[in-house]
């Protein structure tokens, strides 16, 4: 048996040779990441410098964009390095620092939908009482409970692998995953299997529950109130649920392609499918935010003429 902390290195089994293709894959993702970081970080900066948006709702979607940052940032740059190199290992230190931050940005990602969730659901539902009810120690507070306890969650689960006794070192993915190094154990893995859907149930069922529960209450007094209400309805709440949607796809795609039988489809698409919600999701949710809010909108187009 092989404990984990002798293991130096693991190999990335997922990796083929593309030759001189690799320059071309090399520049398409650093343009990709460059778009991810610069649109996040304006909408960051948008947020931030005008009062105006110093609301919960903004105040949310900017603690959504930095998430976004914090979880592209966990895969891009070992992605581009592993991309130019021609042996595809990584040291298990960073290798579990890896599954910390995608881990954690997906819980996250979770808790913020679930918190802009209750939000919309405040802002619809009691409109006259908002302002009294999600006050600005009341936001801190949200967003603490949307990143201390993931972060918190996911370090235990980190830890518990970490510990595991290993009997290889190849783990057939483009990045490391925590379920991938589970199965390369040799010794019992009931703890970790265990921990591992109590963790799921809380980091993503909780919040998807929660956030069906308040739509649900947000239906009910639109189809008794208003045609303002159901306006202000579909408008605050069409870019919640689509940026919702795309991320609940992209982590079906990767639960679905690590424990699956996938050897019927084509290689990239495996990668492309297992990297979804890793690439796609931050760049989604800021053109989806930023194109759809019309204060971002007008904040971002005057922001960019005044650098001009």
């Amino acid at each position: 048996m092989i404990n984990s902390t002798q293991v130096s290195y693991f190999t990335l089994g997922a990796y083929f040779d593309t030759n001189q293709l690799k320059y071309l894959f090399f520049f398409i993702i650093m343009c990709w990441y460059l778009i991810i970081v610069g649109s996040n970080v304006l909408l960051i900066v948008v947020i931030s410098v005008n009062r105006s948006l110093h609301e919960p709702m903004y105040l949310f979607l900017c603690s959504l964009f930095v998430n976004e940052l914090y979880g592209s940032s966990g895969l891009f740059p070992f992605l581009l390095i592993q991309i130019l190199s021609d042996v595809h290992t990584v040291s298990a230190p960073l290798c579990f620092l890896q599954i910390f931050c995608i881990y954690s940005y997906v819980s996250i990602e979770f808790s913020i939908l679930a918190v802009m969730s209750y939000d919309r659901y405040l802002a619809i539902c009691y409109p006259l009482q908002y302002n009294t009810i999600m006050t600005f120690q009341r936001v801190n507070i949200l967003t603490a409970v949307a990143w201390l306890p993931a972060l918190l969650l996911i370090m235990i689960l980190t830890s518990l692998s970490f510990s595991l006794q290993l009997c290889g070192s190849v783990i057939n993915k483009v990045y490391c995953d925590n379920y991938s190094i589970v199965k390369l154990a040799c010794a019992d893995t009931t703890v970790n299997n265990i921990y591992g859907l109590i963790m799921t149930a809380i980091i993503v069922f909780g919040p998807v529950l929660s956030i069906l529960y308040t739509y649900i209450r947000i239906l009910k007094v639109c189809f008794s109130g208003s045609k303002q209400t159901r306006q202000k309805a579909v408008s605050t709440c069409t870019p919640h649920l689509a940026s919702l949607l795309n991320f609940s796809f992209g982590v079906c795609f990767e639960v679905s392609q690590s424990r699956f039988d996938m050897s019927k489809v084509p290689t990239i698409l495996q990668i492309l499918l297992s990297l979804y919600f890793l690439t796609c999701q931050p760049l989604f949710s800021p053109a989806l935010y930023g194109l759809n809010m019309s204060k971002i909108r007008s904040r971002c187009k005057s922001l960019l003429s005044f650098k001009c």
